[in-house]
């Protein structure tokens, strides 16, 4: 099975820089996690967008910066990462990083959540956390 990762904007304007490297670090994280990519797809859209999708299947009614619909099966990673560029901004404002950093912890954030990991527990979020921060240093050092 050939790996597609696609990039899909919904009611945004961005421009998604180093399309190829983004592919190689994706497929890097999920050997190492030892998995096989399928296809997954990014979907940047607004904060409106997002929001419709977290009430409609999660009964959430609040704002997030992802979501995360697996599709894939135990040994293979696909599914659909849905990210708010809207929140993506915010938080890379409260957490002091640029718009480039923040938006590549999330994306690697989706795809660990794609692998089979979860943080619904403080100690799932700690360990999704040092896993996030482990690969964007592999990421800056390619």
């Amino acid at each position: 099975m050939s790996a597609r990762i696609n990039f899909f904007l919904e009611n945004v304007s961005y421009v998604v820089k180093k399309k190829a490297g983004l592919r190689e670090w994706i497929n890097t994280t999920i050997r190492q996690e030892g998995k096989a990519a399928g296809d997954i797809n990014f979907i940047f859209c607004n904060d409106d967008y997002l929001l419709d999708l977290n009430i409609k299947y999660l009964k959430h009614n609040t704002l997030t910066d992802i979501l995360t619909f697996s599709s894939g099966s135990d040994k293979t990673v696909s599914g659909d990462i849905f990210i708010s560029l809207p929140r993506v901004w915010e938080n890379a404002v409260i957490f002091d990083q640029t718009m480039e950093e923040e938006l590549h912890r999330v994306m690697i954030h989706g795809i660990l959540h794609l692998t089979g990991y979860s943080d619904s527990t403080v100690q799932e979020k700690l360990m999704m956390r040092e896993k996030e921060n482990y690969y964007l240093a592999a990421l800056k050092a390619s």
